[in-house]
């Protein structure tokens, strides 16, 4: 079974994208906040990282940036969302998460891009 980190301080939004990956045959791990989050990735092994990025007290572009700039954590993909921000307005970080969705989003698109996302990081490390 797959397992996905998500990370949301909106609880409503936490509960509805964890309770339509369960359905979707996924292992989830909600967090209102990342304050563990390395803690919890070193813990529940995700494939993906999913990252709202309003998260009260911090950016989770900064999150997604120490996920990425870290040896052991920057080969877990990561897809941000936001409704407040674009996708042309993270594409210019220094490390930029490997997807990301508007909110509110559709279901199916998700579970898409979800799919998209593990798939690749599954070819990356076959070919590794």
């Amino acid at each position: 079974m797959k397992k996905i980190i998500v990370v949301d301080d909106d609880e409503e939004v936490l509960e509805t994208i964890e309770l339509v990956l369960e359905i979707g045959g996924y292992d989830v791990e909600p967090l209102t906040n990342a304050d563990n989050i390395f803690e919890t990735i070193i813990n529940f092994q995700p494939d993906l990282i999913i990252l709202d990025i309003v998260l009260g007290k911090i950016d989770g572009r900064v999150v997604c940036n120490q996920i990425k700039s870290n040896i052991q954590t920057k080969n877990i993909p990561v897809l941000m969302m936001s409704a407040l921000y674009h996708a042309q307005e993270i594409g210019y970080l220094a490390t930029p998460p490997d997807d990301f969705m508007p909110k509110p989003f559709k279901m199916d698109v998700l579970l898409e891009k979800i799919e998209n996302l593990i798939s690749k990081k599954k070819l990356r490390h076959n070919i590794n």
